[in-house]
């Protein structure tokens, strides 16, 4: 089992599973959920959920930061990149479905479209091109914010501004507790969230929710253990925030990157795709740096976009009601190769993982 999944100490993978099977109560079913797409790679692509009891699910929650964009940021993007603006984007926006075309499909008919690693990189582009106007797609949770905050804040070349699309997860979280036929038994937090904004956000879910909370790393062992946790937590009738990466998430977090975080942004309602409008959910640019965002800028105007396509069902994968195969466009009319909804097209998207994991099975 162990040597197949690859684990890097098979006989600590063996241990947990067996406290797994101990602690694991036996005429109930336990439903846990993460919200981080590197979670659902690592379960997935080891297989943790064969390993462990039947009654214990793990589901995928709206962890994707580029799946959860909604149409309507996608065709501002378009907008300005068809009136001859330069969009800069990470790789995995580039493909992201928007109302009528991707930024990709943009590109295709002309527009300047370019890929890069970083906000800085797009900063450095504006000022080598500085008869050009330059705009970057801002899109991530709290991982990614810190360093567009920097960036704001050093203040870029007058030709360069910001596109925003960050989003804060545990606001998400919160409303997946609402979702009445979930029933979620508790929840995996994101180990690269965490690393930023620290364990005290989650603090509300066990004491306010009574909600088992874990924070948890991404290799095999980190997952099977901060689902260890959880059903400790569950057998023992209690609700507590426990770290269990704690190498490299602290309790303050990231003390630097959140006084950027606040600096530049103000916090705001925000539109996620196949959910909804969330309250203090989204990040905007402070009134001081209006000057380099985008919207403002141009005057971009995107009254409402479509998220999903019909026959998609990319908006129950988002938050976990159906797995990726139960979409009757998965692996159909839906592939990595040409996706429809935006679960398909990045690497964290839970459609995409699902997919590109079946097919190296195949090949292996």
């Amino acid at each position: 089992m162990a040597e197949k999944l690859r684990f890097r100490d098979p006989d600590l993978a063996k241990v947990i599973v067996q406290k797994i099977r101990k602690v694991t109560p036996k005429d109930e079913h336990v439903k846990f959920c993460h919200v981080c797409g590197t979670h659902e790679w690592t379960i997935t692509h080891y297989g943790l959920r064969s390993l462990l009891p039947e009654n214990v699910e793990v589901i995928a929650g709206p962890g994707c930061p580029v799946c959860i964009v909604p149409a309507a940021e996608i065709d501002e993007a378009v907008q300005l990149a068809q009136k001859g603006v330069v969009i800069t984007c990470f790789g995995d926006v580039l493909r992201v479905p928007g109302s009528n075309m991707s930024l990709l499909e943009a590109k295709a008919e002309g527009a300047d479209v370019r890929v890069v690693y970083g906000v800085s990189d797009a900063v450095e582009m504006a000022k080598r091109e500085p008869d050009k106007e330059f705009v970057f797609s801002a899109v991530g949770f709290e991982t990614t914010a810190p360093s567009t905050a920097v960036e704001a804040l050093v203040g870029p070349p007058e030709n360069f501004s910001f596109l925003v699309s960050h989003r804060l997860i545990p606001p998400a979280m919160e409303l997946l507790l609402g979702v009445g036929d979930l029933n979620i038994s508790g929840f995996l937090a994101p180990g690269h969230v965490s690393a930023i904004i620290g364990m005290k956000p989650y603090e509300l879910f066990p004491r306010v929710y009574r909600m088992p909370t874990v924070v948890a790393g991404f290799e095999p062992i980190d997952v099977l253990m901060g689902v260890y946790m959880l059903l400790k937590q569950c057998a023992e009738a209690t609700a507590r925030l426990e770290n269990e990466y704690s190498r490299v998430v602290k309790w303050e977090g990231n003390p630097k990157a959140l006084e950027a975080m606040e600096r530049a942004f103000a916090v705001t309602g925000g539109n996620w795709r196949g959910i909804g409008r969330l309250p203090d959910s989204a990040l905007k640019l402070r009134d001081e740096l209006l000057a380099y965002d985008a919207r403002e800028k141009y005057g971009v105007n995107v009254e409402q976009g479509k998220d999903i396509l019909l026959g998609c069902e990319c908006h129950l994968v988002i938050i976990g009601k159906i797995k990726p195969n139960e979409c009757p466009m998965f692996m159909k009319a839906c592939t990595p190769a040409k996706p429809i909804g935006a679960c398909m097209v990045s690497s964290e998207g839970t459609c995409r993982v699902w997919a590109k994991t079946a097919a190296a099975q195949k090949v292996n």
